[in-house]
């Protein structure tokens, strides 16, 4: 039997919420009803992933406003934003508008580099500044200091009958803190300590000091912390893809099983140039998943998780998935319900 770590603090999930193009609203409408769904079972939050020009969640502060009315507790988050495609100040005004109605529940991913299939969309997205478009980790930086109310304009006061102000509003005092960087690789692991992010690792990681994936993502937590101001408080979030088989159908455990199976091919080596890692899919029953999670020495460095969801499931399925994570898996990680706090 693996040793056991800390009980699981916080218990989240991660959808990519896939809809049929030509019937859009009816992907959108079982996203929304899957967060629902999560917050009556318990769940602590609700992430969503990012994706452009695909069948997926293109605008997830969109769905987040939408799920903030039909919903009261569970934090919503992205995981992750790329910030290639988004101008900082506009995006902090969203993220403060979204927060505010939420009352205080967003959680906001980001991430940056080269935008996905950059080549074929730069004269599109930046027709007149693809070239000299900076994608460091200084757009983060913009991002930040616009979320906590530093100045984006030289100039406040009143000018006719309209008031201006010098820092985008409106402005949610606690959103920097709910701040998540999605990192791969141990430098953006050391930046994201180092602006005093939060940090969200995934089922893909980078291959640089090793090819065996747990020892990878634990490196990273442990540079991660170590360039943190709050060190090992510092908090981080792991995301993987657990699939629970407790009462599942026998022709959904098949079609699980079988998922997981053609998944399993690009995780025995780096792949592409980046030379990326991914985490095998776990399938089984919460007991066996929950062992499987205690075996690897990075699940044990963290108290908080965003499951992801697989990707091309039907809805009945995610219901069964997430009513498995928290009536049997939850509590076999040691998690004990929701808290009464923004986490």
């Amino acid at each position: 039997m693996p040793a056991r770590s800390t009980p699981l603090q916080n218990l989240g999930f991660l959808t990519i919420g896939l809809f049929d193009e030509h019937r859009p609203e009816l992907g959108h409408e079982s996203t929304l009803e899957i967060i629902e769904l999560g917050e009556r079972l318990g769940f602590d939050s609700a992430w969503l992933r990012h994706r452009h020009l695909q069948f997926g969640i293109s605008s997830p502060i969109a769905v987040m406003a939408a799920a903030s009315q039909r919903t009261r507790r569970i934090s919503l988050g992205t995981a992750v934003t790329p910030l290639g495609w988004e101008n900082p100040i506009r995006l902090a005004e969203d993220l403060a508008t979204v927060d505010i109605l939420s009352g205080g529940r967003v959680n906001p991913g980001v991430s940056v580099g080269l935008p996905m299939q950059y080549e074929r969309v730069k004269e599109t997205l930046y027709p007149d500044t693809a070239d000299i478009e900076d994608f460091s980790y200084e757009r983060v930086q913009r991002l930040l200091r616009a979320v906590e109310g530093q100045s984006v304009s030289q100039w406040s006061g009143t000018e006719g009958f309209e008031q201006y102000s010098n820092r985008v509003q409106p402005h949610s005092p606690g959103l920097r803190s709910r701040m998540w960087y999605g990192g791969a690789s141990v430098r953006s692991a050391e930046w994201a300590g180092e602006a005093g992010m939060n940090l969200l690792v995934s089922s893909v990681v980078r291959a640089e000091e090793s090819t065996d994936f747990d020892d990878i993502q634990l490196s990273h937590i442990q540079h991660f912390r170590a360039r943190h101001p709050d060190g090992d408080a510092a908090r981080v979030s792991q995301g993987l893809v657990v699939i629970p088989t407790d009462s599942a159908s026998n022709e959904q455990v098949a079609k699980y099983r079988e998922y997981a199976q053609t998944r399993l091919p690009r995780t025995t080596t780096p792949q592409g140039p980046a030379r990326m890692m991914f985490a095998p899919d776990l399938v089984g029953t919460s007991d066996e998943i929950a062992d499987m999670l205690y075996d690897n020495a990075s699940f044990r460095a963290v108290d908080e998780v965003a499951f992801a969801l697989p990707f091309s499931f039907e809805h009945e399925d995610y219901v069964q998935i997430l009513t498995d994570m928290a009536t049997a898996l939850g509590p076999a990680l040691g998690w004990s319900g929701p808290k009464n706090d923004d986490a």
